[in-house]
């Protein structure tokens, strides 16, 4: 059964390197249309150059043959091709590859997620956060319940760093000491899954290294080696100029990069979202008087 998926997906990837390269116009790519071209788009030699690799290795892939095709190789192929997101992820899904995390220049936000951050601006604290948990946006109601975030020096910016080493996050968090443990875990869960599709790069091992030498927790967490995508749980917060404020999370990926967009909503038939809205007015009112 193993051998007969394996064959089909192989085919797959053939299939779809072959109906792309055909799909994709010679000038493109920056290649002259000649008189002589007996075949629409471009050529295997073609793709192969620009891919960075040998016409008899490109020809196997399209064949069916040959080995499981390296990340190095499947990015040469995806620009040599010119594959949108999604056809980048096709690619590397067939090939059994982990998807490098897509760049954001100048650590720059995703706009899919920041839109949805924004529209949220008076009803739930929502903040972005990159791959590794870093957090890269944050709405107002966010900023007045945990304060700014975002641009803080060190590791102070990160979120597993806020809960595990600091008390910057956990200080007035009202959850019992089992509930905080579930949460602790599910993040280091989280962050497993995050390192492993990172394929264990410098930046993830840095951070990994930081987190157990600051935090016996999390070192503790880590060591079970347990691994999830996420899951959502409840948060209660005390706020001193509020009072409590009780969460349920929800999480966004975007389709186009590994961000991910967070969010708190108020537990229905508690008074949070009506003090929600007290803080706001709280915070505008200082605003005003202090301008």
């Amino acid at each position: 059964m193993r051998e007969n998926t394996e064959s089909t997906t192989r085919e797959a990837l053939a299939d779809f390197l072959r109906r792309r390269r055909e799909a994709l116009p010679p000038e493109a790519v920056g290649l002259r249309t000649g008189q002589r071209r007996r075949t629409p788009g471009l050529r295997r030699d073609e793709v192969a150059r620009l891919a960075n690799m040998s016409t008899t290795y490109y020809e196997r892939l399209e064949q069916g043959r040959g080995p499981q095709p390296s990340a190095a190789i499947l990015s040469g192929l995806a620009a040599a091709l010119l594959l949108g997101p999604d056809e980048r992820a096709y690619l590397y899904l067939l090939a059994g590859r982990i998807e490098p995390p897509a760049g954001h220049p100048d650590g720059a936000v995703d706009a899919e997620l920041l839109s949805v951050m924004r529209a949220m601006a008076f009803t739930s604290p929502a903040f972005v956060v990159d791959d590794l948990a870093t957090v890269t946006a944050q709405n107002d109601l966010h900023t007045a319940v945990f304060g700014l975030v975002v641009g803080l020096p060190g590791r102070e910016d990160n979120m597993f760093w806020r809960w595990f080493c600091t008390g910057s996050r956990r200080g007035a968090v009202l959850n019992s000491a089992e509930h905080q443990e579930a949460i602790g875990r599910d993040s280091v869960a989280y962050l497993r899954v995050m390192v492993a599709e990172r394929g264990y790069d410098a930046q993830a091992a840095a951070l990994v290294a930081d987190l157990r030498r600051g935090s016996a927790e999390f070192a503790r967490m880590w060591d079970e080696h347990q691994v999830s995508r996420g899951s959502t749980w409840a948060l209660s917060v005390l706020d001193d100029r509020v009072g409590r404020l009780d969460f349920d999370y929800a999480m966004m990926t975007s389709s186009r990069s590994r961000q991910r967009l967070f969010s708190l909503h108020a537990v229905s038939g508690t008074p949070t979202q009506q003090r929600l809205t007290r803080l706001l007015n709280v915070r505008s009112e200082l605003a005003a008087t202090y301008r």
